[in-house]
């Protein structure tokens, strides 16, 4: 949109504070800042410890970070920097304030987006995003971000990646102990199997009979990294499998919005439900938004039931179970019917129930107008691949399904019950299958209503219907209630509430083999495998018997090989009958390799994993990193991350003292890095259980998006405003607040701002727009509102027309101790809670007070006037501090303190009311007591006179602004 300020002329006096000087005085002092190393924070111990040993470390730490940025090619818009400059203020207060502070950035550069950059232009992927991360480099330094540079990295460093293998390979060599309820070496497991302290699992051999092969499949049904057979979301347009995070609710993907399928594949997974409790238990101490708690508590889904076997027979003659899990296991004898997930394994593995013909009760609804069940379950199952799983379970679409021909067996009633499958029910949740209870679960009473399902009342209806699920409009759920309908010949519920009858069952099938209460969570494991180029290669090879063997710490990192095509092999977007075909399977040299592993096999010939690592590997981690970067031989020295991440009083798990990021990162990112976190932490690696301690979710720049007639967008800047309407190149457009970008072509660059203002104005303007956690719209006219407040405080100190400083030794007057000091301390209450705005509003009343008090300006109040801007605006708080005659940073100059004695008002205005109207108004002092406040409200003329001689039935008395006088 055209822009209502021009860009300032030429200056009227040569030492002006404009776009110019703004200018030199920034790149000045970042250099000096780069020289002199001022952002560099001391180690405790190694390569970054400071001269003096434990004495520079001897102030309190905070450690704060930024959630990792991707070095994108289109570089930054003013939008993304909005955490940045928000971390950056809060570092430099926090280092002024007497903390050893860690901050720093490096760049999370694998993923999709550089490679498919590469795969349309030729170019190296590593070329485009080291490129990439230069621009994006001198974008930042250019804002005048005070990052300690020596701790930076990228994710696709050798350097960094070798420990993000290494990282991998602890997680595949451990398994999760539940006695020791945390994780432990794999060795430990395969010493009980061979003392027999630990029997194998049903179905398997003794340890001691099993193979090379059987021994391996066996420890991958415990290994915390493993790969497995499993239903997958599959995306040929993409070529790749997608974790469910990654899959949006339309069941497509999320880059590229192709279809997703379900598909059966062997992939990596990392075992994260072993942590499912742990991860929802610790989130009680720490310090996030609730909002994200409750996400990560919703997507970990704790849920307390049974599991109740119901008895089937095989098509070949055989016997087998349907295991269920249920929450209401109460209403078992409302059984009326079950459900399988389409991809259950009784329906298409090798001991299906599916029989050859109908049964002959078959009703014809059940059948979906197929021949046989086999015709009838192939083609539904086909249907349900093409759906996401939000699709499948949304409330308001119809109930679809088939009968598979099978009947199971209630095991509290024995009534056969029909078995259906139905893609409401999914093999991520439980058991892939559940007991159908219609008369009290609203999908099942939808179910049951479409196929013609009988449905029995066990739950007394408290709402006054009939005991009747025929003359229901809906099913009646409700756990406040008596069981009824609920005798059989073992075991009766009528009568007894919903917990009792809870406890009485699960005791019932315990006591039977059949059932047994348990907890259940709707997380899954993490699908860990993409097939693609563009990220960490796994420290895996296969033997000529395909099992897995890692590779030794000596051989990391093991570095992503050159290839001639990048690119994954794609396919029909609508496909869903295809399979991988990964970039790195076609270096045969590389994918075939003759190692000696160390393990006394000697030489042998090895196949490589050909998939790579997801984007989110990298970000699990980087936190310890930034610790010690430079470490060759440890993941991070443990003094070192004892110092910045352990736990501590108030931080009972440790971790980052702040992390700034935005909130769609709740689920994915997060809860990744917390289950890595706390692998580590279980195998001695580190001392901290948790990453981050405290996250804070900044909100979104937005920017008004013009659009044409056609609904295309038009250059912001170029939308003129007549009359209140929107007009572009003479056409009238539309205008809607949304996201920046340049697809929208409504971005606005950091380096456009910085050039025509300055970085302190584009600084002190994306803190000043409002309060960090909420989104907000830019206005690039608004942004001369900050530029005028630097140009006061630089006249405030500097003569415009001969640069001379204009201080005076003189004392000041009251009332400027008084502005100064309420400033000071409403600034640092501000800037520890992240309340930049009013914090810079608080700057910006001292700086109109001593404007309009006339210079000169006293230099005790300069100074610390100075020292209230430089967290905001860096340069010309260290232009204006070494003009002042310091010859120090002010970056490590302790932040002021205010007086408590001019801090307050000398006086406050107290309202008097008398039955809620105003009556009076006191002057008192801010000291003043609740008692001496009451009396001298009731000695008032006013009041005396409104009560008109009536008693008083109270006096509510809130010191020093409010007394409420209440009569009889």
């Amino acid at each position: 949109m055209s822009d209502t300020h021009s860009a300032p002329g030429p200056a009227t006096a040569p030492f002006r504070y404009e776009a110019a000087l703004a200018a030199d005085i920034e790149a000045r002092w970042q250099d000096f800042w780069d020289a002199e190393g001022v952002y560099e924070a001391p180690n405790p111990t190694g390569d970054l410890a400071a001269d003096g040993g434990a004495d520079a470390v001897g102030r309190p730490k905070k450690y704060v970070m930024d959630m990792f940025p991707y070095p994108s090619g289109a570089g930054l818009h003013v939008g993304h920097p909005l955490g940045y400059i928000a971390t950056d203020v809060y570092a430099r207060f926090s280092r002024m304030t007497g903390h050893n502070v860690l901050h720093t950035l490096g760049f999370d550069a694998f993923g999709l987006p550089a490679e498919q950059y590469a795969v349309q232009t030729g170019t190296h992927p590593r070329a485009s995003t080291e490129a990439n991360i230069e621009n994006m480099k001198a974008q930042l330094r250019r804002l005048g971000l005070g990052h300690d540079k020596r701790r930076s990295f990228a994710t696709i460093d050798p350097d960094y990646y070798k420990w993000t293998q290494w990282i991998f390979l602890q997680i595949f060599n451990s398994w999760y102990d539940e006695v020791a309820d945390k994780a432990r070496p794999i060795a430990t497991l395969v010493e009980q199997f061979e003392s027999g302290e630990r029997d194998t699992p049903a179905g398997w051999r003794p340890w001691s009979e099993l193979d090379a092969a059987g021994r391996a499949g066996l420890l991958g049904e415990y290994r915390l990294a493993y790969a497995s057979d499993a239903p997958v979301n599959w995306c040929p347009g993409l070529g790749t499998v997608l974790a469910n995070e990654e899959v949006t609710a339309e069941g497509r993907s999320e880059r590229g919005n192709f279809p997703v399928f379900k598909a059966k594949l062997r992939q990596w997974n990392m075992r994260i439900t072993a942590y499912a409790d742990r991860l929802l238990n610790d989130l009680d101490a720490l310090d996030w938004p609730e909002a994200i708690k409750l996400q990560q508590r919703n997507w970990i889904g704790r849920s307390e039931g049974a599991r109740v076997d119901f008895p089937v027979r095989t098509a070949a003659g055989g016997e087998r179970a349907i295991t269920v899990f249920t929450t209401r296991q109460d209403t078992l004898f409302g059984a009326t019917y079950m459900v399988l997930a389409p991809e259950h394994e009784l329906v298409s593995g090798d001991d299906s129930i599916v029989p050859a013909a109908w049964p002959e009760d078959t009703h014809a609804v059940w059948t979906g107008g197929h021949a046989t069940p086999a015709e009838a379950v192939a083609e539904y199952r086909k249907q349900a691949a093409s759906k996401s799983d939000v699709e499948r379970q949304a409330e308001a679409k119809e109930k679809t399904g088939v009968f598979t021909g099978a009947y199971a067996v209630n095991p509290v009633s024995g009534e056969r019950v029909p078995v259906f499958i139905a893609d409401y029910v999914l093999m991520g949740y439980g058991t892939g299958a559940i007991m159908a209870v219609p008369a009290h679960d609203s999908r099942d009473f939808a179910f049951a209503r479409a196929f013609e399902l009988p449905m029995r009342c066990v739950v007394e209806p408290s709402d006054g219907r009939g005991t009747d699920p025929a003359d229901w409009d809906d099913a009646f759920a409700s756990y406040d209630a008596r069981i009824v309908n609920s005798a059989g010949e073992d075991v009766s519920l009528d009568g007894l509430t919903v917990t009792e009858a809870k406890a009485r069952i699960t005791d019932w099938l315990t006591e039977r083999g059949i059932g047994e209460g348990t907890v259940n969570f709707r997380l899954r494991d993490w699908l860990f495998s993409r097939q693609r180029y563009w990220g960490e290669p796994f420290p895996i090879v296969y033997d000529e018997d395909g099992v897995a063997h890692a590779l030794p710490e000596s051989m990391l990192p093991l570095e992503l090989p050159e290839v001639d095509d990048y690119s994954p092999r794609t396919f029909d977007p609508d496909d869903a009958d295809t399979s991988p075909e990964t970039p790195l399977s076609r270096n045969e040299e590389w994918v075939n390799v003759r190692l000696d592993l160390g393990d006394g096999r000697g030489p042998r010939m090895y196949r490589r994993e050909t998939n790579t690592m997801p984007n989110w590997a990298g970000s699990c981690w980087y936190e310890l990193r930034y610790l010690d970067p430079h470490n060759s031989e440890k993941l991070v020295d443990p003094e070192i991350e004892r110092y910045w991440m352990g736990p501590r009083e108030g931080q009972p798990h440790g971790g980052v003292d702040l992390y700034v990021g935005g909130a769609e990162h709740a689920v994915l990112h997060l809860l990744y890095a917390r289950f890595w976190s706390k692998v580590l932490y279980d195998l001695g690696h580190v001392s901290s259980a948790e990453p981050f301690h405290k996250l804070y979710n900044q909100g979104m720049i937005q920017a008004y998006v013009y659009r044409d007639s056609r609904g295309i967008a038009v250059p912001a800047a170029e939308v003129e405003e007549r009359d209140g309407a929107f007009w572009y190149r003479g056409e009238k457009v539309t205008r809607l607040l949304g996201k920046m970008g340049k697809s929208l072509r409504n971005a606005v660059t950091p380096d456009e701002i910085c050039a025509e203002y300055g970085a302190d104005t584009l600084r002190l303007y994306e803190m000043a727009m409002g309060p960090l956690d909420v989104s907000r719209p830019w206005d690039t006219r608004a942004v001369v509102g900050q530029y005028r407040l630097l140009q006061r405080l630089w006249r405030n100190v500097v003569d415009e027309n001969t640069g001379e400083v204009t201080v005076t030794d003189a004392e000041p007057g009251e009332a400027t101790l008084r502005a100064l000091h309420k400033a000071i301390d409403g600034v640092t209450q501000d800037m520890s809670a992240l309340r930049f705005n009013t914090a810079i509003a608080k700057v910006t009343e001292l700086n109109n007070h001593l404007t309009k008090a006339g210079r000169p300006v006293p230099r005790s109040v300069a100074e610390r006037l100075v020292l209230l801007v430089a967290p905001l605006a860096p340069h010309i708080a260290e232009e204006l501090w070494h003009r002042l005659g310091h010859t120090t940073s002010v970056v490590h100059e302790p932040f002021p303190v205010a007086d408590p004695a001019y801090a307050q008002d000398e006086t406050v205005t107290c309202v008097v009311q008398v039955k809620g109207k105003v009556k009076a108004r006191l002057e008192v002092a801010p000291s003043i007591a609740e008692g001496e406040l009451e009396a001298l409200a009731l000695a008032q003329d006013a009041v005396r006179a409104a009560l008109g001689g009536a008693d008083i039935r109270k006096v509510i008395v809130r010191a020093p602004k409010l007394v409420n006088i209440v009569p009889a």
